[in-house]
């Protein structure tokens, strides 16, 4: 990996999977931010290098299609994983329309959120990753 420890901002209303997420990334050396909702992951971004979001599409205060677009207005270049257990049509197009690099269907598996977070990070960065 060409850069020391790239941060991931973990926003998703369930401690439990943000923890997860963090038990995931922490050992291949990512630093991990987590936030519960859309406000705390703004807050989080405005303070503190973020290298990749990752957030929960249904979550108090605001969605994760309305944080994500309020964070491109913050870092137009933040790449944004959304991830729904109840994905449709309508939340793909939102995704779409609001920059999102990819949307993930919940439950994930840590190979695949592994390869998309790596993925995200290569394209937006140039960074390579062993």
């Amino acid at each position: 990996m060409s850069i020391l420890a790239p941060s991931l901002l973990i926003t998703d209303d369930d401690l439990a999977f943000r923890e997860t997420l963090q038990t995931v990334f922490e050992p291949q050396g990512f630093r991990t931010l987590t936030a519960a909702d859309g406000e705390e992951a703004l807050a989080i971004v405005e303070s503190q290098e973020v290298h990749l979001a990752l957030l929960d599409m249904h979550m108090p205060k605001l969605t994760g299609l309305e944080t994500i677009r309020r964070l491109k207005q913050l870092r137009a270049l933040l790449p944004c994983i959304l991830m729904s257990a109840h994905l449709d049509e309508t939340i793909l197009e939102q995704a779409r329309v609001v920059q999102a690099f990819s949307v993930l269907a919940k439950p994930i598996t840590t190979s695949e959120i592994r390869s998309i977070v790596r993925r995200a990070l290569e394209r937006t960065y140039n960074w390579r990753f062993d």
